[in-house]
């Protein structure tokens, strides 16, 4: 217990890297723990969004811990930062797997990273699931692969909404900024197939490179094609200065982002008077409102276990990821081991109180819901 009493201090301000790394170590969990693994980015261009999604993960598994556990074991999170680098997500996996015996793993950031590991047949060959990965690319999903459990929309379920209600406000000069991986190319690949549907199709596009904020291309090729709206495929950073240096150019063009961005993030990185209006595709319900029984729970759990955190989109979805997973671990018949959870998990039908989820033989994809919303003044997410 002294080891995750010492988790439970972490993730405020600096703190928050070196708990997370240094719990991550060469320390072994207790023999009666069950080990949950992540593996994200905490350093480099997607810290930010990375250390939100640990927080999530960790949100949930201390409130179960705080309630006596799961059938009487205690679990314990286990969290390695890959700072966004796909051979860094392979190597630290397989760490999981191995070293740390991880029943199942959480919360993977990156269309590309997570790609790598069925290349390489690393759940495979550990026979263990991946829930609640940060990223709706289809290739994750098509063609089936039965370790991954998705909770989210994919990225071609956001950008058709994006296109339908471009089209019906008359918008139908279309553009994409995206990032050049298999990211944001399975999100171009959405918007294509979005588009053909109304015998439409993208008029500009330019992109970015993987781990940088260089924008000027891309800010030139779009403006180029004078679209009327431009469909953004990219994490938060260069999407905010991809914003910010846009809306000089084109001010009366609408900007819409898919899910993985945080709206507040966007609205601080790229000025309130540029961000301001800027659409972002949801696949959670609010985090802020607490109409739903899950938001309340988890704003509870945020007060009490990270009371100097706010709540985000991105920890409140990792945070529902995790209670799939400790609902999944509960059903568990006998001793939880991979190959158990992931059966557990394939016959998972749940509802945790305004969210539904549901898997099934030959089915990973949990919920489709997607919803719009558009940043306020004070950077609120508006419906």
């Amino acid at each position: 217990m002294k080891m995750l009493n010492t988790w439970r201090q972490g993730l405020l301000g600096s703190c928050l890297l070196a708990l997370i790394l240094g719990f991550s170590g060469s320390r072994p969990a207790h023999a009666e723990a069950l080990v949950i693994g992540q593996s994200v980015p905490l350093s480099g261009v997607l810290a930010s969004t990375g250390k939100a999604m640990a927080l999530g993960v960790r949100l949930a598994i201390d409130a179960a811990n705080a309630a006596g556990g799961v059938g009487g074991r205690t679990l314990t999170h286990v969290v390695k930062d890959d700072g966004y680098q796909t051979a860094e997500t392979v190597r630290l996996t397989h760490e999981l797997i191995r070293r740390d015996k991880a029943v199942a793993l959480i919360g993977y950031a990156g269309t590309g990273n997570i790609a790598e590991l069925l290349k390489h047949g690393v759940l495979a060959d550990g026979n263990i699931a991946l829930i609640a990965p940060y990223t709706g690319g289809e290739p994750l999903r098509s063609p089936y692969n039965p370790w991954i459990f998705h909770i989210r929309a994919s990225y071609g379920d956001e950008t058709e909404a994006m296109v339908r209600q471009f089209v019906a406000s008359g918008l139908q000069r279309i553009a994409v900024f995206y990032q050049n991986d298999p990211f944001g190319q399975a999100g171009l690949a959405g918007v294509e197939r979005a588009l053909e549907k109304h015998k439409l199709k993208i008029v500009s596009k330019g992109s970015y490179e993987k781990n940088t904020e260089d924008v000027a291309a891309a800010v030139r090729d779009i403006a180029a094609g004078a679209p009327q709206a431009v469909i953004m495929i990219g994490v938060v950073r260069p999407t905010a200065a991809f914003v910010k240096a846009y809306q000089p150019v084109s001010p009366g063009t609408q900007l819409f982002s898919i899910s993985v961005v945080n709206g507040r993030e966007l609205h601080q990185l790229a000025g309130g008077d540029a961000a301001r209006g800027v659409g972002i595709t949801q696949v959670m319900p609010s985090p802020f409102s607490g109409v739903t029984r899950i938001a309340r729970d988890y704003n509870a759990a945020l007060q009490r276990f990270a009371p100097g955190e706010e709540p985000s989109y991105t920890s409140f979805e990792e945070y529902v990821g995790a209670r799939v997973l400790i609902e999944a671990i509960r059903r568990t018949k006998g001793t939880p081991t991979p190959a158990t959870v992931m059966q557990s998990l394939e016959n998972l039908d749940v509802d945790l109180g305004g969210f539904q989820v549901r898997f099934g033989h030959g089915n990973r994809i949990g919920s489709q819901r997607v919803e719009v919303t558009l940043l306020g003044r004070d950077g609120q997410h508006l419906r």
